[in-house]
């Protein structure tokens, strides 16, 4: 069972992250699984109009984190050890899909994997492997840095 909800997540972010950027949405968080909705903008578009790997990338770390925030709870220092991503096929402009799935949630690591669509196609346009390191104090509540 969840220790977040979507809206827990979403006001960790905006507490913890101010600064990230990306209009995301949770669509389905359940145990071991969610499903984020990322708007894409110009910004995030390479010449010839397909979505930039390092965008796809940023969500797939993203989508990652947030299942992982959901699983242990509000630890802020969680954080990415290892991103292994296969680009298979060109996205379309538009809202781009990451499901995420644990793998294997242990004490100190956290390993997922998070499938990338366009809008609208039920081909994958990317796939990710991630590692997150879990803190040794993960069981304490979340504190700010600064």
């Amino acid at each position: 069972m969840p220790k977040m909800t979507a809206d827990d997540i979403s006001d960790f972010m905006t507490k913890f992250f101010p600064q990230a950027r990306m209009p995301i949405a949770i669509e389905e968080l359940r145990d071991g699984f969610l499903r984020i909705r990322v708007g894409i903008s110009d910004r995030h578009l390479r010449p010839g109009g397909t979505v930039s790997g390092p965008a796809l990338m940023t969500i797939a770390d993203t989508a990652m984190y947030y299942l992982v925030l959901a699983m242990i709870g509000p630890v802020a220092l969680a954080l990415t050890t290892n991103l292994n991503m296969d680009f298979l096929r060109a996205p379309k402009p538009g809202d781009i899909i990451a499901e995420t799935e644990m793998l294997k949630l242990g004490k100190r690591l956290a390993v997922g994997r998070v499938t990338i669509y366009s809008d609208g196609s039920d081909d994958p346009v990317a796939h990710a492997t991630l590692t997150y390191s879990i803190p040794p104090d993960a069981t304490g509540p979340a504190k700010p840095s600064g």
